[in-house]
């Protein structure tokens, strides 16, 4: 069996673009031949980088096409996949447990992590490219921690709570890490939006909801962010159910400036899919025929 997500009959996957002044996503590209997952924007802000069928593909904006990008001995992927600042590399969570680094070209890639048996489930990298920010399970059957590790290094896991904890990202003047964590509820599965700062400290909650939320991704500018809401009572972040991806200004998380509601959930916006100028997000939706 294969490692990674396909598309049922009479399913496609929808790439759209949406924005803090966009009241309606704008459809950017759609196929029924390849499950699409998480976004990454490219630094020079010219393509879409995202995963499918274990690999990553390029999708160019301009002119929509996809193409795959060839590594060597590389696992096959997961959507879990973040820029290295210099914008000529990529981190790649693979479905061995590790992570790898390559060019966003192709071709060697490197592992980073270590052999230590446990999962490595990267979302962010530091903005000078020193550190990544990922989540450690030892099993399934245990909480996800927040782990920070210099590129070969070994690991410092940071004290977020004893809830499950997923996607830690930094903020673009790396002082934040933003994730989402079940620390605040007892609730199972009741994901919220949290941050902590860098050095350390409380664990702050960004809103208080009734649904499950997940994923806050900060715009470069740091004025904007997103973030994807599940129905009441999910448990983690599944696939093929109707959310909701969120548009909110960082001084007040509670507002929603836009709304889009879609079928979805894996996915859709599992990793920072902000383009240069702050102006734009991608996202991916999975709707069936009917």
């Amino acid at each position: 069996m294969p490692n990674y997500r396909t598309l049922a009959t009479g399913q496609r996957s929808q790439v759209w673009i949406g924005g803090p002044g966009r009241a309606e996503p704008e459809l950017l590209f759609e196929t029924s031949d390849l499950l699409i997952e998480a976004p990454n924007w490219s630094l020079d802000g010219s393509a879409l980088l995202v995963n499918g069928n274990g690999a990553l593909w390029r999708l160019d904006v301009a002119a929509p096409g996809l193409s795959r990008i060839e590594y060597d001995d590389l696992p096959d992927i997961n959507n879990d996949h973040v820029l290295d600042p210099d914008g000529e590399h990529i981190y790649l969570s693979a479905m061995d447990g590790h992570i790898y680094r390559g060019a966003i070209t192709g071709g060697a890639v490197q592992r980073v992590t270590p052999d230590d048996g446990k999962w490595h489930f990267l979302h962010g990298v530091a903005p000078d490219g020193q550190r990544l920010a990922y989540v450690e399970i030892s099993t399934f059957a245990e909480p996800g921690r927040l782990a920070i590790i210099a590129p070969n290094g070994s690991p410092t896991i940071v004290d977020t709570g004893a809830g499950h904890l997923d996607g830690p990202e930094w903020s673009a003047d790396g002082k934040w890490i933003y994730f989402n964590t079940e620390t605040f509820t007892s609730t199972p599965g009741h994901a919220q939006l949290a941050r902590i700062a860098d050095s350390g400290g409380a664990t702050e909650r960004l809103v208080t909801s009734d649904t499950v939320d997940w994923f806050p991704h900060v715009a470069p500018d740091a004025r904007h962010a997103t973030y994807i809401s599940f129905p009441a009572g999910t448990l983690g972040h599944p696939a093929d159910l109707d959310v909701e991806v969120r548009v909110v200004s960082t001084a007040d998380w509670s507002v929603p400036l836009q709304r889009y509601p879609l079928f979805g959930g894996q996915g859709t916006i599992n990793v920072n899919s902000w383009s240069p100028d702050n102006e734009r997000f991608a996202f991916v939706s999975y709707p069936v025929a009917s």
